[in-house]
C-alpha cells in the first residue's frame, strides 16, 4: 500500500485532470502523427549521416565497448571525452568545456558546488526546475526576479548593494541565473542588458542554453559575443542536437573546479563512448554549413528558421495572436486556461494527425495552461499551415475565440 500522504497527492492531481503518465512513444509511432512536440528541432536524432559519423569516430579510436566502464575520475574517460570537449570549446570559442550525463547533472552539478555559503543567486522565476534543484542543494541564498524583468532583477541588486552590512555585500558573491530561450514560453530576455547589469554589481551570469543550440546555431551566446561576459554557460544535447548529455562551458579554472566539487560528475557512472562519439558527430553535423548561405549556418538550421518565420506570419494571417506567446525561437505556445480545455483541443489535433502536447497545471502555473509547438526543421510549410488550421477550427467549437 502506498502511504496515504502520497496517495492522497496522486488523488489530488486526478481529480485536477493533472495527472502525469508515461505515453508510448515508439521511433515507428513518430510516423503515424505530424511531429509538433519533440525537442528533435533539427532532425539530427534521425540523421543518418550523424549515426554514421559516430561509428567512424569509435573506429578510429579503436573504442569497441558498450560501457563506460566507471565514473570518469575513476575508468570512465575514455579518450573520446578529450577529443569532444576540445572540438566543443573550440567551437564555441571558449577555454574549456566539460561534458556532463544530462542537462539535470550538469545544473544540479553546477548549482549545488560553485555558489558558496553567503552568496546570493538571483534566477528568474520561471528558470528550470533542475536549475532550482541545484540551487536547493546549495548553501547559498536564492531569491527568484520577475519573468524577463530587468526592473525588477535591478531593483533586487540595488537592495542588495544599500545592505547595512557592507563587509558581508563584498565578502559574498552575486550570481545571476537565466535561460536564453524558455523552455514553456519560448521567449528571450534581454542579454546584454543582463550584461551591463552584471557589470555594474559585480555579479557572475549565468545562462543556460538548452532550448536555443541548434536553433540559433551555436546559442545566443555565442551569436551575441557575449562568451567573454559569462561565468558559465549550459549547453545539452538532447534537443536541437539530437544525442544526449550535457556540458558547461566556461574558463578552464572553473573546469577545474566541477571536476572537483560537481558531485553529480563525480558520483555517477560515465557516459558510454557511443553517446559521447554521437555528441561529436552532432557538432560536426552543425559545423557542416552550407557554402552558399552568407549566414554561414548548416542546411537544418537555415530550414528551421525559415519555418519559424513562417509559422509566426500564419499565426497572423490566422489571427491567432492573442493566444500566442511572441517568440522568434522554436517552440511556440498558445495559452489555452484550463487543463480539461487544453486536454481536449490536444486530443482533437491528435485525431487529425498533429502531435502537440498540452502543457497542463502546474508545470505551468494555473490559467496559464498552454499547447506547446515545437518546430522542427523537417516541417512543411502545408504542415504548418494545416495545424493552425485545424487549431482555429478547436478554439471556434469551445467559443473561445
Amino acid at each position: 500500500m502506498l502511504p496515504k500522504k502520497l496517495q492522497s497527492k496522486i488523488d489530488q492531481r486526478k481529480a485536477a485532470n493533472a495527472l502525469r503518465k508515461l505515453g508510448s512513444y515508439s521511433l515507428e509511432g513518430l510516423g503515424k502523427d505530424v511531429d509538433f512536440s519533440s525537442n528533435d528541432y533539427l532532425g539530427f536524432s534521425k540523421n543518418k549521416s550523424i549515426f554514421f559519423r559516430a561509428s567512424e569516430i569509435l573506429e578510429e579510436q579503436n573504442l569497441k565497448q558498450n560501457g563506460a566502464t566507471g565514473s570518469r575520475l575513476l575508468s570512465g574517460n575514455h579518450k573520446i571525452y578529450d577529443l569532444a570537449e576540445a572540438f566543443i570549446a573550440k567551437t564555441h570559442q571558449v577555454e574549456a568545456a566539460l561534458i556532463f550525463n544530462s542537462g539535470y547533472d550538469a545544473n544540479v552539478g553546477f548549482f549545488s558546488s560553485v555558489p558558496q555559503r553567503g552568496d546570493v543567486i538571483l534566477y528568474d522565476e520561471f528558470i528550470h526546475a533542475s536549475i532550482r534543484d541545484g540551487i536547493q542543494m546549495s548553501h547559498a541564498k536564492a531569491y527568484k526576479f520577475k519573468h524577463n524583468d530587468l526592473q525588477d532583477l535591478e531593483l533586487k541588486l540595488s537592495l542588495r548593494a544599500q545592505s547595512e552590512n557592507q563587509e558581508e555585500v563584498n565578502q559574498n558573491e552575486i550570481f545571476i541565473v537565466t535561460e536564453s530561450v524558455f523552455s514553456m514560453d519560448g521567449d528571450t530576455p534581454d542579454l546584454k542588458a543582463m550584461v551591463n547589469l552584471c557589470e555594474n554589481y559585480n555579479a557572475h551570469f549565468i545562462v543556460d542554453e538548452a532550448h536555443a543550440l541548434g536553433v540559433f546555431n551555436l546559442g545566443l551566446v555565442n551569436y551575441l559575443n557575449l562568451k567573454n561576459k559569462v561565468l558559465a554557460t549550459l549547453v545539452t544535447f538532447g534537443k536541437a542536437m539530437g544525442c544526449h548529455g550535457a556540458a558547461v562551458l566556461g574558463s578552464e579554472d572553473l573546469k577545474s573546479y566541477l571536476i572537483n566539487f560537481a558531485r553529480s560528475l563525480i558520483y555517477t557512472t560515465g557516459l558510454p563512448p557511443h553517446s559521447v562519439a554521437t555528441i561529436l558527430a552532432s557538432y560536426k553535423q552543425l559545423k557542416n554549413v552550407n557554402p552558399s548561405a552568407e549566414e554561414g549556418l548548416s542546411d537544418e538550421v537555415i530550414k528551421l528558421n525559415t519555418n519559424i518565420q513562417f509559422f509566426r506570419q500564419e499565426v497572423k494571417n490566422k489571427n491567432l495572436q492573442a493566444y500566442f506567446i511572441p517568440s522568434n525561437s522554436a517552440i511556440q505556445s498558445a495559452v489555452i486556461p484550463g487543463n480539461d480545455t487544453v486536454k481536449e483541443i490536444s486530443l482533437q489535433l491528435k485525431e487529425f494527425g498533429f502531435d502537440v502536447k498540452a502543457i497542463l497545471s502546474p508545470t505551468v502555473p494555473a490559467g496559464q495552461e498552454r499547447l506547446r509547438f515545437c518546430l522542427h526543421s523537417y516541417n512543411t510549410q502545408q504542415e504548418l499551415k494545416n495545424v493552425l488550421e485545424r487549431l482555429a477550427k478547436s478554439l471556434h467549437t469551445f467559443s473561445i475565440d
